[in-house]
């Protein structure tokens, strides 16, 4: 397999949801992951089940995205295990929902501690070793409401994706001379344990979103692992700077 023996570090992994989904596929593909999560005992137990069923190496990481520090000590120990550094999933996120009149100063920090400058953080961070190597990948993950808001009270999600999206095609220029590839997803709803939980108001946008998608259902986490799957690829070595949409055709921009 083409990818077998690289290192890929997962921000956000261990939940099930997306951050795992890509866990999963690229350790099927032979991929050495480093398991990066806020909570140690949920990184610590997908790294000992991604060991027992591929051979991979794997191991969890204490990483709360929000502290440079902690950021910093993830990639130092990466180097340390591995060497090197191929690819950088930034897959943390979180949300806060409350009208734009009524969200307080820190949670906006929050959406964008946890979003956007984490993204540049973690970037800025395995970029040292990727330029020597000369080569890597780095997937940021964005989101449809970078472009259409479709969730009620989501501007500073929508702000921070969106900020997503220019740092990606910033950077992309800047380093494409090392021979290092970024790209972003921007996917839909993607159904997972918190979206099950939902209620009132915006249960009933996630449905309309449900209806108005053209293939009819909502994504699973597994679609947008896919898509990553292909990005890391040599099969996408000529895509950088790229925004993958993955939303089942809801795009109406």
């Amino acid at each position: 397999m083409e990818l077998q023996g690289r290192v890929a570090i997962i921000t956000g992994a261990a939940g099930a949801g997306i951050g795992k989904a890509d866990v999963l596929v690229l350790a099927k593909n032979g991929v050495n992951v480093v398991i990066s999560d806020a909570h140690p005992k949920r990184a610590f137990d997908l790294a000992e089940e991604i060991k027992a069923t591929f051979p991979v190496e794997a191991f969890g990481v204490l990483c709360d995205v929000r502290e440079y520090s902690q950021i910093q000590s993830m990639v130092k120990k990466t180097i340390e295990r591995f060497g090197r550094i191929d690819i950088l999933v930034n897959n943390a996120g979180a949300n806060r929902v409350f009208p734009i009149w009524e969200i307080s100063e820190d949670n906006w920090h929050m959406i964008m501690d946890v979003n956007l400058t984490a993204t540049f953080c973690c970037t800025q961070a395995v970029l040292p070793t990727m330029m020597k190597q000369k080569s890597g990948v780095i997937i940021n993950m964005s989101s449809i409401d970078a472009y259409m808001c479709s969730s009620l009270d989501g501007t500073a999600y929508a702000c921070a994706k969106a900020g997503i999206i220019a740092f990606t095609k910033a950077v992309a220029k800047e380093v494409g001379q090392y021979n290092i590839r970024v790209n972003a997803i921007a996917p839909s709803v993607i159904w997972n344990e918190f979206l099950a939980r939902t209620k009132g108001v915006q249960q009933e946008i996630l449905e309309n979103i449900k209806k108005d998608t053209p293939l009819g259902r909502y994504g699973s986490p597994e679609d947008v692992a896919n898509m990553v799957e292909f990005l890391v690829s040599d099969k996408a070595s000529y895509i950088s700077g790229a925004i993958v949409s993955v939303t089942g055709g809801y795009n109406t921009w």
